[in-house]
């Protein structure tokens, strides 16, 4: 077989065989590890890949190791593991993740998925198809009565691109510059490790996210898997005796995995505080309104629509929430005042 373009997703995988024994008989689960060939490229062509974590150009013709997983990402692909056999596969993520497309942004019609065939199933000492979820390693279960030894910041968003990675950055550089230790979690999500990585260059000591143990992707998921998933991430975190630990959800308030979790009480328990970021004036009204509904005031806003001054007026003048920009979060006096005001639920 030529030489395998290793998807980041596979990173745990180390002892495997490829087997088309399953080819025409089997209906894929997400995590499920195959190797795949390109046919043509359509929005994605390169790959992030193990080892280096760079991006990879990928040709018609090569064959890379990837996992099945679900999309959901508005301003690109929603796709889904397909739940019968299929021809023909699509990249729907960058970091490995394959499925079938369902949806495209408009932007993307034109162009449309990478298209993939199925070589075969990787197996492994026992024959047995190799899934990535909690391959090699513990998945705990949700405990609600558990009490964490840090304080918990959860950064969400009106949507997709409304700025709550950004958001959970500077507010980790913020929080590190005022003398406190910072870990970051992205709870859901599709596998790329962009967000961690800037995250962790902007301060904090440990970042973590969903793929680390092993979800291509966390769109489709159960309640009970988002929980034990939860669980597990603030369990690794907490070896490391963080401050605070800032937990970011993706896309907006209104998606499936992002909607349940808020309003899933012993999820919001787990919360100490939440960090609203909008990409435009309008959202900041609506998400306040469904985070209020639930008990959980934001502490500040901030997002895309504090690169305009005008809009920052406009949400100032509607609410009491304070908007906080990129440069106001790394200020310490500023992140000073608010563990003050925000007392004791921020203090750690």
């Amino acid at each position: 077989m030529k030489k395998l373009k290793r998807c980041i997703i596979t990173q745990g995988i180390d002892a495997y065989e490829i087997t088309k024994t399953f080819n025409n008989t089997y209906i894929p689960q997400a995590g499920d590890v195959a190797v795949f060939e390109v046919q043509q490229l359509g929005k994605h062509t390169k790959m992030q890949v193990v080892g280096s974590g760079r991006l990879r150009h990928i040709f018609p013709g090569d064959h890379i190791l990837a996992t099945f997983g679900n999309r959901y990402a508005t301003g690109q692909f929603e796709g889904y593991v397909p739940d019968t056999l299929a021809d023909e596969y699509h990249i729907l993520g960058q970091g490995g993740a394959v499925g079938v497309l369902h949806s495209s942004h408009s932007k993307w019609v034109k162009v449309g998925p990478t298209t993939l065939q199925l070589v075969g199933y990787a197996v492994d000492e026992k024959g047995a198809i190799i899934n990535t979820k909690y391959y090699g390693q513990e998945e705990l279960r949700f405990n609600p009565n558990k009490v964490y030894p840090f304080k918990t910041i959860l950064s969400v968003g009106s949507s997709m691109d409304s700025g709550k990675t950004t958001t959970a950055a500077y507010l980790a550089r913020g929080l590190r510059k005022a003398g406190q230790s910072v870990a970051y979690i992205k709870l859901t999500g599709t596998v790329y490790t962009k967000d961690k990585e800037f995250v962790e260059d902007c301060g904090a000591s440990t970042v973590l996210d969903f793929s680390d143990v092993g979800f291509p992707s966390t769109y489709m998921c159960t309640m009970e898997e988002l929980m034990n998933l939860h669980a597990t991430l603030l369990n690794k975190v907490a070896r490391f005796q963080p401050d605070f630990v800032v937990i970011e959800v993706a896309d907006g308030l209104l998606q499936r995995e992002t909607n349940r979790l808020l309003y899933y009480p012993a999820f919001m328990n787990t919360i100490d505080h939440v960090i609203l970021s909008c990409g435009d004036s309008m959202g900041v009204p609506f998400g306040l309104e469904i985070l209020t509904g639930i008990g959980h005031r934001p502490f500040a806003i901030s997002g895309l629509f504090t690169a305009s001054p005008l809009l920052r007026v406009e949400v100032e003048q509607c609410c009491a929430v304070p908007v906080l920009s990129i440069a106001d979060m790394q200020e310490v006096e500023t992140i000073s005042t608010l563990l003050r005001t925000t007392a004791p639920l921020m203090a750690s």
